[in-house]
């Protein structure tokens, strides 16, 4: 192939798989700000594996000082009781992180770091190099306790602090995490800046570098886009994607984030689409419906308030046309 041959994208077929990873008890709770009972949690996630999700994101080694909603994260991991074939993950951000997950039934360990300098320092209080350099020691702790490392990379598509977020910037991450063996990369949209343009532009890029390593999209519904943003992942032949449960979600530490792309909404619209997820959408909209009650305010999934397409409703639900 010559150098300058572009790779072109295989759009997603009709009837393909799609591989959805909740991440609502980690990226959704993790603003809130009244702590959620541990008891809470583990029913909720319980609840997720009973409508068929298997891949839960379940909570973040970070610091409890740092997000105090996930401080009982080794609580939740030894309450839960694990529904057979599901995968757990949780984020690590240093080695000390890594060693309090190692002890726990999780499977995946998650690292991250940001693609703009501003928000890595915001995020994680360093810099991206020495955020990088951390990741040395943890991969090794993941390793010799038989988990898998997953990479991660935040603001991918635009930071609340330094706007445009360069390709080559997530690029230099993905190769860092490449070449430290790690084959599967997830793409934060952190404060849902992603556009259909910037989301081509940046899969272009790193089918380029590093076209051997899967991807995954976390996107977020800032400014409504969120949806049609899978839809141009799936164009491009991506089929893995992060989605939060009644669109809870959001960083505390970046300003003007919101939820992230709600779950309920993402399965409906994929099988509607033509494609399989394994999920029981009925039971699911009940699990977000019990999560808005845990949380106490309404949540901005719509599924979950209009039901089905082609749910019935009773002739007397509604009133008669008067006239």
């Amino acid at each position: 192939m010559p150098d300058n041959a572009k790779i072109i994208p295989m759009p997603v077929p009709a009837g393909a798989q799609i591989d959805i990873c909740e991440v609502g008890p980690r990226d959704g709770f993790q603003i809130e700000k009244t702590i959620i009972p541990t008891d809470k949690k583990i029913a909720i996630v319980e609840g997720l594996m009973d409508a068929g999700l298997k891949k839960i994101q379940i909570t973040s080694f970070v610091s409890p000082r740092a997000v105090p909603q996930l401080a009982d994260a080794a609580e939740v991991l030894a309450g839960v009781e694990r529904r057979p074939g599901v995968v757990f993950s949780a984020l690590v951000p240093n080695a000390k992180g890594a060693e309090r997950a190692a002890e726990t039934q999780v499977d995946i360990m998650g690292l991250f770091c940001s693609a703009s300098e501003s928000h890595n320092r915001k995020n994680v209080n360093a810099s991206i190099e020495e955020t990088l350099n951390r990741f040395l020691p943890v991969a090794e702790i993941a390793r010799a306790a038989g988990k898998t490392v997953q990479g991660g990379v935040a603001t991918v598509f635009g930071c609340p602090f330094e706007g445009e977020v360069p390709p080559a910037s997530v690029v230099r991450i993905a190769r860092f995490y490449r070449d430290l063996g790690i084959t599967d990369l997830n793409l934060g949209d952190t404060t849902g800046m992603a556009t259909p343009t910037t989301v081509k532009a940046v899969l272009a890029a790193l089918r380029e570098a590093v076209p051997e390593m899967t991807v995954t999209l976390h996107f977020h519904n800032t400014r409504g886009v969120g949806l049609a943003n899978v839809m141009v992942g799936l164009a491009e032949g991506v089929t893995h994607y992060d989605s939060s449960i009644g669109g809870l979600g959001g960083c505390p530490f970046a300003a003007g984030a919101t939820g992230n792309i709600c779950t309920e909404d993402l399965v409906y619209l994929l099988e509607e689409s033509g494609y399989r997820t394994g999920v029981d959408l009925p039971r699911l909209i009940e699990v977000s419906k019990l999560t808005q009650s845990v949380i106490g305010r309404e949540l901005p999934g719509q599924v979950m308030k209009a039901g089905p397409r082609l749910q019935h409703h009773a002739m007397d639900a509604v009133s008669t046309a008067a006239g």
